[in-house]
């Protein structure tokens, strides 16, 4: 792997929570739990953030460990010797939860807001092939009424560009892609939980015969 590989591993970052008292004996475990994360191939590094004095009389740690792929970092989550080691820090620390990053797209098919996201989301394909599909009518859409209105046809493509780039990116996070994770959410299945052959073939042919059914729609435009 080269070293400009290295800038696009996966990472897990997962908050503690720790009682006033018992910071000791969590950095203890902590390192216990980063030395079992060494063992497993793929293992880049881990870092762990000052921790974070909270006013109800609790310290949040957060540790950030990378891996070099989704499928290394998703062999450790479901490992074995990582779920004892949890299973023996319950008695120091009151909760945790933790989110896994890969492709940088996984805030979208989020299920549960502020939950533990466990994994790395839906596979890299289907998360492209969701986004065109909450994306392309947005963009032909507001093509389409900005030409018709004549908005900013006098302004450079550089400032027309910022303003069209700010207002499909809010109505694709606050509205449409919401609604799109929501209808595939049967076919968006984690990484680490493969769907079933049917389900696989349902999900992407839906998409498949929606964009093809926009096509078609926004042709004589």
């Amino acid at each position: 792997m080269s070293k400009t590989d290295d800038l696009f591993y996966s990472s897990l970052v997962i908050e503690h929570i720790v009682p006033n008292g018992k910071s000791f004996v969590f950095r203890r475990w902590n390192a216990k739990f980063i030395e079992l994360a060494k063992q497993h191939p793929g293992f880049i590094r881990a870092d762990r953030c000052p921790p974070l004095p909270c006013a109800d009389g609790v310290v949040k740690w957060y540790t950030i460990v990378h891996f070099d792929t989704p499928a290394h970092l998703n062999t450790w989550i479901a490992s074995g010797d990582r779920e004892q080691m949890l299973k023996t820090g319950q008695a120091i620390f009151t909760s945790y939860r933790f989110k896994s990053l890969t492709t940088g797209l996984e805030g979208w098919f989020a299920r549960n807001a502020g939950a533990e996201h466990v994994g790395s989301g839906p596979p890299a394909w289907k998360q492209i092939l969701s986004v065109v599909l909450a994306l392309y009518p947005v963009v032909m859409l507001q093509s389409a009424v900005f030409a018709a209105l004549g908005i900013m046809q006098s302004w450079t493509m550089a400032s027309s560009m910022v303003v069209n780039n700010l207002i499909t990116s809010t109505l694709l996070t606050l509205v449409v892609m919401p609604q799109v994770s929501r209808l595939l959410n049967f076919w968006l299945a984690p990484i680490q939980r493969p769907a079933s052959f049917k389900i696989e073939l349902l999900g992407a042919g839906i998409v498949a015969i929606a964009l093809g059914a926009m096509v078609w729609l926004f042709q004589p435009l």
